[in-house]
């Protein structure tokens, strides 16, 4: 049965990594992943959070226009476009729409709707759309998707997600694994579906 998919863009489709080279250059750091314990850099760099601002306004669209895809997403995202509906929801602000749609043409990753809503606040936009599953990296938005929704959520694991999670946040290492639990999760559905028609 087809299912819609809710997936987070930054940081879940491409790689956490993406603004780190970016960051190190602009700031003279020499920062890995593992240095970013907290979703918001200026809560643990001690860097200004002013010029952070003007720094990402100035750099947004080169920043996502070069980031680098995450390991097997685009082949795995493109396998479930037949058989689902994928709905990219991300916070960034709807000013880059074009140059969102643009990274997914460029790139050859199918979707059937992309929402830029500006906020990270996506329970709204997720029940507007009745997601059935959400993919992302950012742990409060995960959890509250989760317990407010009643779906299951894909956390992929970073170091600034490692929060305890619900009992629905299903922390993953990468998109194979992500894949692995979707298969689990659409089988037990179908066969549930099958047992209750009799």
């Amino acid at each position: 049965m087809k299912k819609r998919f809710g997936i987070d863009i930054d940081g879940t489709v491409t790689c956490p990594t993406s603004f780190i080279p970016h960051i190190n250059k602009k700031f003279q750091l020499n920062i890995t992943l593992d240095d970013l314990t907290e979703y918001e850099i200026t809560d643990c760099l001690d860097l200004p959070e002013k010029d952070v601002y003007e720094w990402f306004m100035q750099s947004e669209a080169k920043l996502y226009t070069e980031a680098p895809l995450a390991t097997g997403a685009k082949t795995i995202l493109n396998t479930w476009f037949h058989d689902h509906e994928l709905y990219f929801i991300s916070a960034r602000h709807h000013r880059a729409m074009e140059i969102t749609e643009s990274y997914f043409l460029n790139h050859a990753i199918d979707f059937h709707h992309i929402e830029l809503i500006g906020s990270h606040d996506k329970v709204g936009t997720a029940k507007k759309y009745s997601v059935d599953l959400f993919f992302e990296d950012k742990h409060d938005n995960a959890v509250a998707i989760s317990e407010e929704l009643n779906i299951p959520v894909i956390l992929f694991d970073t170091p600034y997600n490692r929060k305890a999670i619900p009992d629905k946040v299903i922390r993953v290492q990468n998109w194979q694994e992500a894949k692995n639990w979707v298969d689990q999760w659409l089988a037990l559905d179908k066969e549930s579906k099958y047992q209750s028609s009799f």
